[in-house]
């Protein structure tokens, strides 16, 4: 008999060996379902914030009620009932894995879905990965990676908007051609309808739509994996067994390029944004943070199947398991959800292709950071009072030059104008990070004007020092605005 089959605290010698699981109260149910229909509206969260009072929020009040529910039915998990649906609700994360594993031991689960913030399914991307040993030989280590993201981090960084900014459209596109190129390979770098066919596939996972998507899937994969690039994940997972024949090679690239994806352009843009909030030290900091605060799959239905016993609850058929560890209470001492091996994938004991997706989006952090310094523009972020969502495309991030960078004599001209447009609701402090940005690079424009005009090819005749003079009193205009945008920066700020 293993402890999940033991029988729990309430099961004295009077009682069943195994019973059902225990029904919330309709009032209950009632507020349950009133927090998730609220996630809907988020504006309703903006006085209890603006106070701060968590505890009133929309997550607040639903981390409270499942703490009620744990206090009144000895911590078993609960069956609510709401307009999405009825759910087995785990009240621990402790429990949730341990339901989960035992339920995947005795084959009872299927396929899992995943739930946004509203009630709202969605498709996940089918699990399919190698065992963790042959995982983590054919993963690329961090040194071999950071040549294969370059290009990429560079392409997003050069891409950002007149004022440092950067478009969260160009984001994502970056962050896609990056997650291509090391899992499949630089010849398909620039396919986006890869990534377009991937989406597709796995938001039809559950329908009739799902075996022609997978197929489509299969045949764009088809000439990378005839013959894979060596250096991609794909090539080195040919290298060690699988070939392209093999059923289980698009099923496995496919969920790596999945988890990858994400990770890029979901975490590593929420990485950025703690990082300038200083919320977190260090790139896989910030990442760690980012997946255990804010998982990309941040609640899933699990339906099961056959019948199972663990401890002393009996799961039968047609019963979905809810497992949404953000809003569970937070455990003693920490801020925020304990940790999650499913905040990429739902598979119970967690993903192999996890930990690698999660190195991408580290090695890409640390290459942007390399190379400029982010700056928080929107939203808001306290270190010590991180919201409860911190959804990517409501972040604005801006990337401005590290201090102490010496002019090499270019003018940084190269950069498109365009600046954002201005949201309702922005603090004057985040209009102050822009002006303290743009008087950065208002500087850095007189620094390298001054040093082309300091070049000794303008000393040959008269028509030369003419220019010179010309570069001379640009980088003194440029040099005077950039003063007077940090002064107006300085007043906004407060």
């Amino acid at each position: 008999m293993t402890d999940d089959d033991r029988p729990g605290p309430g099961a004295g010698p009077g009682s069943s060996a195994a019973r059902g699981p225990a029904a919330a109260w309709p009032l209950e149910n009632a507020l349950f379902s009133a927090t998730l229909l609220a996630q809907r509206l988020p504006w309703t969260d903006a006085p209890a914030r603006a106070l701060g009072l968590d505890a009133l929020t929309r997550e607040g009040l639903t981390r409270r009620l499942l703490a009620h529910l744990a206090r009144s039915r000895s911590g078993r998990p609960v069956q609510l009932r709401t307009p999405f649906g009825s759910f087995l609700v785990p009240l621990t994360t402790d429990d949730a894995e341990a339901l989960l594993a035992r339920a995947e031991q005795a084959g009872a689960l299927a396929p899992a879905s995943g739930l946004d913030a509203g009630g709202r399914r969605y498709g996940l991307s089918p699990h399919a990965a190698p065992d963790t040993a042959l995982a983590r030989e054919a993963a690329p280590p961090a040194g071999e990676l950071r040549p294969l993201l370059a290009e990429d981090v560079d392409r997003v960084t050069a891409a950002r908007r007149g004022d440092g900014t950067l478009d969260g459209q160009d984001w994502r596109a970056g962050m896609l051609r990056l997650a291509r190129r090391v899992v499949v390979g630089a010849d398909a770098a620039e396919d986006t309808l890869l990534s377009e066919v991937l989406a597709a596939a796995t938001g039809a996972v559950d329908s009739r739509a799902y075996e022609a998507r997978a197929a489509a899937l299969a045949r764009r994969l088809a000439p990378y994996l005839a013959g894979p690039d060596p250096e991609s994940l794909a090539g080195r997972l040919c290298a060690r067994g699988l070939t392209a024949a093999d059923a289980r090679t698009v099923p496995v690239v496919a969920h790596a390029l999945a988890l990858v994806s994400e990770a890029a352009s979901t975490t590593a843009l929420q990485a950025l944004a703690l990082l300038a909030a200083r919320a977190a030290a260090s790139p896989d900091r910030a990442v760690a943070l980012a997946l255990r605060r804010y998982p990309p799959v941040a609640a899933a239905a699990h339906p099961v199947r056959a019948p199972f016993t663990w401890r002393d609850l009996t799961v039968d058929p047609g019963t979905e398991i809810l497992c949404a560890p953000a809003l569970l209470p937070h455990p003693p001492g920490e801020d925020g959800p304990g940790s999650w091996p499913a905040a990429l994938c739902t598979v119970p004991g967690g993903c192999a292709w996890t930990p690698f997706a999660a190195l991408v989006a580290e090695q890409a952090v640390r290459a942007v950071v390399a190379e400029a310094r982010p700056v928080l523009i929107s939203p808001r972020l306290e270190p010590a009072r991180l919201p409860d969502t911190l959804a990517p495309h409501g972040l604005l991030v801006a990337l401005t030059d590290p201090e102490g960078r010496p002019t090499d004599a270019r003018v940084t001209v190269g950069l498109p104008a365009a600046l954002p447009v201005a949201a309702p609701g922005y603090a004057p402090a985040s209009y102050g990070a822009l002006a303290r940005a743009s008087a950065d690079r208002l500087e850095r424009h007189a620094e390298s004007l001054a040093a082309c005009a300091g070049n000794t090819g303008w000393n040959g005749d008269e028509a030369g020092e003419r220019f010179r003079m010309v570069l001379l009193g640009h980088a003194d205009r440029c040099a005077k605005a950039a003063s007077e945008v940090r002064a107006a920066a300085q007043r906004l700020s407060g």
